[in-house]
């Protein structure tokens, strides 16, 4: 979980107040918070640092000193902050007074997007500086995927003549001075001799046009997500004006993550100037796109799900009052004997994808002391499911037969459940708002959990036969939730011998020891060999598939032997 470290006076400026650090742990449980270490006494107030420990990674607003202190100021009834005054709308972008930036055609295909904007007003202090740079760190390493979907840059204002350019170029004729370095080096040179060319060389190291910013003199600002130069990107304390630019991948993740940068400086009493940014091509925003941009969509709850999920009996009065603690614009009518609740979100949050989800904030709001325990008032008879203990003789089944059972994750990456795979992303559930490309999809087969393993067990001694038992889940439109979850069974061999008669012995004594009937047809999965793959059936109905691995798949896994698989629909043989 994110951890952060707030300089113990700003941090309390910011919150209007000052608790002992007893109080302010209690004070953290509405921010899914708690202090990770408190701050050593022996120093003065403004040295100090409280260290906070966040436990929530959907809200990437409350990674910064000024998130936390306005979630505590906003939840124990203290001043809201109107960020009315800087935000954009769709057909509604504000005046930006010649603050524009171009981005060139030539991005397109390395890095795409872009967003900026402007802080002025007073000097930059030491608290602030480094608060910006722990929050530019944690945004772009957590939310941003280390750099790769958004990356962050500040810049000295007062020296950019705009329009500012966003375009790519050659990175062995492209040259400039980076921070920490007083001689130019290469865009590429950059990636090899750097330190932060070294860490994050690997996002740009296989594109043939680096990213470059500049400004209308042609003078470098920065070479994302990479680095800084020297002259424009180097802030110190005392300036009064600060360039903030994002790039990335995705332009919806950039534009929140500047907005909540933006509601940061303004609640520290910085004015917030937005910039036009041009694209020429569709960004899903529209080709011009002025930031900070509000554009989160409202989300409805109504009293009787809240009470009914909360299990109490709120009042409409107390569901307003507890959502506006939660720094939400709320709205409530009366629909059919019951009260129906439209909550819109700050422009610093997009945690909203359900009616659970302000539901949640209701129970924030109200505070967990509000909830009093209960002793459960129904008598049950604990036992396992069905499915259980189906899944129990299946693994023992399985073991007798020679596998050995392996547990595997139910998320994972695009790469290894689609583009290793082999197959198309048509019926794959993605995560709406993943913090890690890692586990941004939810698992359609098995099969790719134990080629994963195999990729990483060439040392071990073959054959290889291992099989999980563990739920799968896919895009069903015809289900109430559109998705659908099953207990599945994946199994595979890897042998140099490992062929599709000796798969279908295994699958015919499974099949048996199940007391299942089946028959098999030729089926033409882009998983395994044409010819060499079968589907399961069942009454008629297909319950799984074995085959041989392509060829392709194994060399995507970089697998050097053979290998056969298959997967049952456990649910569909009870």
């Amino acid at each position: 979980m994110p951890k952060i470290e707030v300089n113990e006076t700003l941090f309390f400026n910011l919150l209007g107040t000052k608790y002992d650090y007893d109080t302010l742990e209690k004070k953290l449980v509405c921010g899914k918070a708690e202090l990770d270490e408190k701050p050593d006494a022996s120093q003065g107030a403004d040295e100090r640092v409280i260290k906070i420990e966040l436990n929530d990674t959907n809200r990437p607003d409350l990674w910064s000193t000024a998130g936390v202190a306005r979630q505590l100021r906003v939840h124990g009834g203290g001043r809201r902050s109107d960020f009315s005054r800087f935000l954009s709308r769709a057909g509604s972008l504000k005046d930006c007074g010649g603050r524009v930036a171009y981005v060139d055609e030539a991005v397109k295909d390395v890095r795409p997007f872009m967003v900026s904007f402007v802080i002025s007003g007073k000097a930059l202090d030491d608290p602030m500086l480094k608060d910006i740079i722990q929050t530019q760190e944690k945004l772009c390493w957590n939310f941003g995927r280390k750099r790769k979907t958004i990356s962050m840059g500040v810049y000295r204002v007062e020296n950019i003549t705009w329009p500012v350019h966003y375009t790519a170029v050659d990175p062995d004729k492209t040259s400039f001075v980076p921070l920490q370095c007083t001689e130019p080096m290469t865009c590429r040179q950059i990636l090899t001799d750097h330190p932060k060319g070294r860490d994050y060389g690997w996002i740009l190291k296989d594109a043939k046009r680096f990213p470059l910013l500049t400004d209308d003199k042609g003078e470098v600002m920065s070479m994302a997500p990479i680095i800084n130069s020297a002259t424009l990107g180097a802030v110190k304390v005392g300036d009064t004006g600060l360039m903030v630019e994002l790039t990335g991948s995705e332009m919806e993740p950039l534009i929140l993550s500047a907005n909540i940068v933006a509601c940061d400086f303004a609640d520290a009493g910085y004015e917030i100037l937005p910039v036009k940014v041009v694209h020429p091509y569709e960004t899903g925003f529209g080709r011009e796109i002025v930031v900070p941009f509000f554009f989160q969509q409202d989300t409805k709850a109504t009293l009787s799900s809240i009470n009914k999920l909360l299990g109490g009996t709120l009042t409409k009065a107390q569901v307003l009052d507890a959502l506006a603690r939660m720094d939400n614009t709320v709205s409530a009518r009366d629909v059919n004997g019951d009260v129906e609740f439209t909550v819109t979100p700050p422009a610093y949050r997009n945690d909203f994808l359900h009616e659970v989800d302000v539901i949640e904030d209701v129970m924030i709001g109200m505070g967990l002391d509000f909830f009093k325990a209960q002793r459960p008032n129904d008598f049950t008879v604990g036992k396992l499911s069905d499915v259980t203990i189906f899944s129990r003789k299946t693994k023992e089944i399985m073991v007798g037969l020679g596998y050995q059972e392996m547990i595997f994750n139910y998320l994972g990456s695009k790469r290894d459940y689609i583009d290793r795979m082999n197959v198309d992303a048509t019926d794959v559930i993605e995560i709406a708002n993943p913090m890690s490309e890692n586990y941004q999809f939810v698992r359609p087969s098995i099969i790719a959990s134990l080629l994963r393993a195999e990729s990483a067990a060439a040392n071990a001694l073959f054959p290889h036969k291992i099989f999980e038992i563990g739920k799968v889940a896919f895009l069903a439109p015809e289900e109430n939730t559109g998705t659908k979850t099953v207990q599945s069974l994946g199994f595979m061999t890897a042998a140099n011998n490992a062929n599709f008669n000796d798969l279908a012995s295994e699958v015919s004594s499974l099949l048996y020891f199940l007391d299942h009937k089946y028959e098999v047809k030729e089926v033409a999965d882009p998983r395994f060999i044409p010819g060499r793959q079968a589907a399961i059936l069942v009454d008629g109905k297909q319950v799984g598939i074995f085959g041989e691995v392509h060829p392709q798949v194994l060399e995507n896994w970089q697998i050097t032997v053979p290998c056969v698989a298959g997967e049952i629909n456990l649910e569909a043989l009870m």
